[in-house]
This record gives C-alpha cells, structure tokens and sequence, in this order.
C-alpha cells in the first residue's frame, strides 16, 4: 500500500521538533507495516482549526491522482481539530478510496469514526 504523512505544529504550544518526532514514528508505523510512503505534507506553525493549510489541501487535491490509498498522522488532532472539517476532509478522501492511519490512536470503522 502506498501512503502519504502529513504532519502539524501550531507555534503557540509546539516546537518545530515535533514536526522530526511525527514524521519519525509515521515512517516507523509504515515500515513496520509493509506500508511505502511516496510523500510527505508538512504545515508549520499553522493550526488545525483553520483551513488555511497549504500543504493539508495539496493533500487533500493530490488524493484524487489516486497515487495513494492511505494518510498516515501521528495523532487525529494533526489532521484536524474541528470534527466538522474533519468529517468533510474524511469523506473526500473516502470518495478517493484513501483512508486516514492515526500511528498512536485507533481509529473506528464506524460511521463516526
């Protein structure tokens, strides 16, 4: 399977080596897991609750090449912190036959989850 990181820090509580310590335990995760990783997104100093993350869109755009079948995160607040954006980025990425791969968290293949 191949797959893509996308990693987050928001400057009010985070050092940009958080950014290292994410993309770190995602290639681990991928490694561990047969899984290839053909790209990494990588906001800095932008917060979750807002949609204006570059390299979060260009995520979100480049899933419709269907290049990649899987977003690897190292927590669900990297992806989003607004369960509305979250549930929307989720379902385009789902039409693109991508799903989202928390490292550290489960995540439910419910309908909530």
């Amino acid at each position: 399977m191949n797959a893509v990181i996308y990693a987050r820090y928001s400057s009010d509580n985070q050092r940009e080596e958080s950014i290292e310590g994410q993309l770190r335990e995602c290639k681990e995760y991928a490694d561990q897991n047969g899984i290839t990783v053909v790209r990494t997104y990588i906001d800095r100093a932008l917060s979750a609750k807002t949609d204006s993350r570059p390299q979060f869109q260009q995520m979100i755009h480049d899933s419709a090449t269907h290049t990649f079948e899987a977003v690897l995160v190292w927590k669900l607040d990297r992806f989003s912190r607004n369960r509305y954006d979250s549930a929307h980025y989720k379902r385009i990425l789902k039409n693109n036959r991508v799903h989202v791969v928390s490292v550290t968290e489960p995540i439910s293949n419910t309908p909530e989850g």
